[in-house]
């Protein structure tokens, strides 16, 4: 079978970034629309939440899994499944009639998600060699960046001028396009024989899944003893020790006997059925590579679960003026994409991932230091374009550098492992930032409210209610001349909580920056080395 041609390769990157970036912005338009799917559908908060959640919560648990299944019956066959899923399940939820419909067609959708974002990385890796590799992840990496600043921006424009459900319709077209896409310009994708570990599959599944929900919940259910009512699928956990530390403890016990069956897998006389090839971490670049992976991914995305909220409560931006100001960190990963072309012949990926991660060093402590209640926007258009060229070098050539050396055969299994790392360690950067930002705000605001004469429990109660509201309560006490006061306080202590998500997340990111020096370097413009393995092609399709 003959190589495409560059023509073909470029218009199936298109439809693989363009599949990638399906399933960034359903990430984060959910949060900008569920508002007006609580009013629409009179939705408990409880669903709301799983609305938000499930998806990300999915999407973690089935990664290594997708990854797998890639390399058993063909990268292009899982990619377009997923492409057809998503539509199928967008189509569901743009059409639900109640909450539960909603929750279940996120939870699919997720599904879909899981097999388009490790197979959408074992493609460009098969498809790309040499100095076109790393335009590719360049490319696929701005494609993430920008699609998370998007998010915010078309769902506030939907909210106010649409509706929540053609959030989930617009993906039905572009599904159909990514699918034809995929089918026309992508080359059949080689297949390993061997069958798939059920068992693995399994403690996977409930070994991330069960890490994810941990991480993301901490704050919402507490993190050792319960602090509110848990309701899913008809069951209700109130009191006692918190979900997320049983949750976190079993999805100790279930990875910890995921890692052992694939090490005795692996060892034995049937290496092909692991969901995981532990082989692929002696390998220094994939190994060193996933570390950092899971250290960068700490910083790297958990300040954009906060800025909108700061951006509207404390500077008074509308939802959609809150997505307007995100586009900075898309404009710039666009130009961190279009500047690694030229770069990528005399700059290796690795010089690429560290001249990133200093740029979101930049932009985020920068983003601490000129947060104030009246801070000017072109000051924060300035620090999150900053920030997001850091993103456009970082995140593609990580992934990059990560899957290098990895064989061909391996691919997909490579890329649900560097998927899974970047997942959860974008969970856990969530789960930190969103924790130090409404901690903050809170003691922030009891201190404030103190001193200026307020009881403990007076402060305590309006404490509690801008932070349990994510600061919606800020508006109606400024309203009000007689809390005009507390608004203004919970305004100083919500930027106070910006200044400080800022600065752990950029010092998350200069240790990810060290991190790269334990991943040996490969010349600029280098190809991974060939994959002497044989393997089955994946069936042309008509």
């Amino acid at each position: 079978m003959r190589d495409p041609s560059p023509a073909r390769r470029w218009l199936g990157l298109i439809a693989i970034a363009l599949g990638v970036a399906l399933i960034v912005v359903d990430t984060t338009i959910v949060n900008v629309i569920v508002p007006s799917v609580v009013e629409d559908l009179g939705i408990s908060s409880g669903q709301a939440q799983w609305i938000q959640e499930s998806y990300a919560i999915v999407i973690a648990a089935l990664l290594l899994l997708a990854g797998r299944c890639a390399d058993a019956l063909g990268a292009r066959r899982v990619f377009v499944t997923g492409v057809v899923v998503f539509g199928a399940t967008s189509v569901l939820a743009g059409l639900a009639p109640t909450g539960g419909l909603l929750v279940l067609a996120r939870f699919l959708q997720g599904a879909g998600a899981a097999m388009i974002l490790p197979t959408s990385l074992a493609l460009l890796n098969a498809t790309f060699t040499g100095k076109e590799r790393g335009q590719a992840f360049a490319v696929w990496g701005s494609t993430i960046g920008a699609a998370s600043a998007l998010g915010p921006l078309l769902g506030g424009w939907l909210a106010a001028h649409a509706s929540w459900r053609w959030a989930f319709g617009i993906n039905v077209p572009l599904a159909a396009l990514i699918a034809v896409g995929a089918l026309l310009f992508l080359a059949p994708s080689p297949r390993v024989a061997g069958r798939v570990d059920a068992a693995g599959a399994v403690l996977s599944a409930l070994g991330l899944g069960l890490l994810a929900f941990g991480l993301v919940e901490g704050r919402t259910y507490g993190w050792l003893a319960s602090i509110r009512p848990l309701d899913a699928l008809g069951f209700t956990w109130d009191g006692g020790p918190s979900p997320v530390l049983v949750a976190l403890v079993l999805a100790l016990v279930a990875l910890a006997l995921f890692v052992r069956r694939q090490a005795v897998l692996t060892r034995g006389d049937d290496p092909a059925r692991a969901l995981m090839d532990i082989r692929l971490f002696s390998i220094a670049s994939f190994r060193n590579g996933n570390i950092a992976t899971l250290i960068i991914g700490l910083g790297e995305f958990g300040i954009v679960a906060v800025l909108p909220l700061w951006l509207q409560f404390t500077l008074g931006y509308s939802a959609l003026q809150a997505g307007l100001a995100l586009v900075p960190v898309a404009i710039g990963s666009f130009v961190a994409s279009g500047a690694s072309f030229p770069m990528s012949a005399k700059v290796a990926p690795l010089g690429q991932v560290r001249f990133g991660l200093a740029m979101e060093g930049v932009g985020l402590a920068g983003l601490g230091l000129i947060a104030a209640t009246d801070s000017p926007w072109w000051s924060i258009a300035l620090v999150l374009f900053a920030y997001g060229i850091g993103v456009g070098f970082a995140t593609a050539q990580v992934t990059n550098v990560v899957l290098a050396e990895v064989p061909g055969h391996s691919a997909g299994q490579g890329s649900g492992i560097q998927s899974a790392f970047r997942q959860l360690g974008s969970a856990l950067g969530i789960a930190v930032l969103t924790t130090a930002f409404f901690t903050t705000l809170g003691s922030r605001l009891r201190a404030g409210l103190g001193d200026a004469g307020l009881s403990a429990a007076e402060s305590g109660r309006y404490a509690h209610a801008v932070t349990d509201s994510a600061g919606a309560a800020i508006g109606p006490l400024a309203a009000h001349p007689a809390t005009a006061p507390v608004a203004d306080a919970a305004r100083s202590a919500m930027t106070t909580g910006i200044t400080v998500g800022g600065l752990i997340a950029a010092g998350f990111v200069v240790l990810g920056l060290i991190a790269t020096a334990l991943i040996p370097g490969t010349p600029a413009g280098a190809s991974a080395a060939p994959d002497p393995s044989p393997a089955e092609p994946e069936p042309a399709r008509p």
